[in-house]
């Protein structure tokens, strides 16, 4: 019998019965704790992103959604290389002027608490601030 596999961190269990008929394999379909989403390791990525991109810029209209895009794609795709293979990563970036005002943002989402979180920054300088949230949602 064939060695069932889904993904390279599933469990796989050893059959109920030894009828190959009626015998089923199970799987864990929790993450393992070692590849939960860890909010601490994605905030130093999320902080180091947002100091490489905009240190030294000054707040400009035109280039705002093309900062918004760099600072997401890169940082998805840094998340990603810290092995969260079953885990969809959705970066939300938002970039205004700095004029002194209070500035709240906020996020909806439906998760599962054990296995989904998220991480985020706030960057400020003299002329602009970066909002940037990462959610980890796990796949079953």
């Amino acid at each position: 019998m064939p060695n069932v596999r889904y993904e390279s961190n599933a469990t796989y269990h050893p059959l109920r019965n030894n009828d190959p008929k009626t015998a089923e394999p199970m799987y864990d379909i929790t993450p393992d704790p070692r590849y939960k989403f860890k909010p601490n390791r994605v905030k130093e990525v999320i902080t180091n992103v947002l100091n490489d991109i905009l240190g030294g810029k000054i707040y400009d209209p035109n280039k705002v959604s093309i900062w918004c895009k760099t600072i997401a794609d890169i940082v998805k795709s840094q998340v990603k290389h810290l092995g969260y293979d079953r885990y969809k990563i959705v970066v939300e970036v938002v970039i205004g002027e700095q004029r002194g005002e209070g500035v709240r943002m906020g996020s909806r989402c439906l998760w599962d608490s054990d296995t989904d979180n998220y991480a985020s920054e706030v960057y400020i300088n003299d002329s602009l601030f970066c909002c940037a949230a990462v959610f980890g949602l796990y796949y079953y």
